[in-house]
């Protein structure tokens, strides 16, 4: 099962945003999108407690053959990846910068994604700032804001059930794997 739309894909969770809001920041398509292109995901904030929402993206993040990046001023490393202090630290391209600070950090990253060349910006549930949001899509980002790059990347992967989460899709088939 591919990048696929449905009636269970399309749906909305918990969210903070209005419809129009949405339809900028929390666009199916867009968040296809941006998975689909993605491969070197740098995660600010990333803790090295297992128990973290942020360590246990991470992990399914690496799990699904993405490169992460820990951006986080401890030293060493996660998930057997390199810690850096900033994301001008950072050796490589970065196509997608997720965020687990909170809201009044975001100005901040988005002026260095923006000079970092970060293709897009993305902030997990309840991370709202809407003029950072604005500034990094001016600049060519693109934007997903309240939301959990792990729950979508599991709706449009089919795999939401990998943390327990209902998929709400009702089948007795398997996910085939290639």
């Amino acid at each position: 099962m591919g990048f696929g739309s449905g009636a269970s894909c399309d749906i909305t969770l918990n969210t903070a945003l209005t419809p129009e809001q949405r339809e900028i920041y929390q666009n199916p398509d867009l968040i296809r999108e941006i998975l689909n292109q993605s491969k070197n995901i740098v995660l600010i904030g990333l803790s090295s407690d297992p128990s973290k929402a942020s360590y246990f993206v991470a992990s399914y993040l690496q799990s699904e053959g993405y490169h992460i990046i820990p951006v986080t001023p401890r030293a060493g490393k996660i998930l057997g990846e390199t810690c850096y202090s900033s994301l001008k630290d950072v050796p490589i391209p970065i196509d997608l910068v997720d965020v687990f600070r909170p809201a009044r950090e975001v100005p901040a990253i988005v002026d260095e994604a923006i000079a970092v060349g970060a293709k897009a910006l993305w902030t997990q549930l309840r991370i709202i700032d809407f003029e950072a949001a604005e500034r990094a899509r001016v600049a060519g980002l693109k934007v997903v804001m309240d939301k959990c790059v792990k729950m979508e990347h599991g709706r449009y992967q089919g795999g939401l059930h990998w943390a327990g989460m209902n998929t709400e899709i009702i089948t007795a088939k398997r996910k085939l794997t290639v």
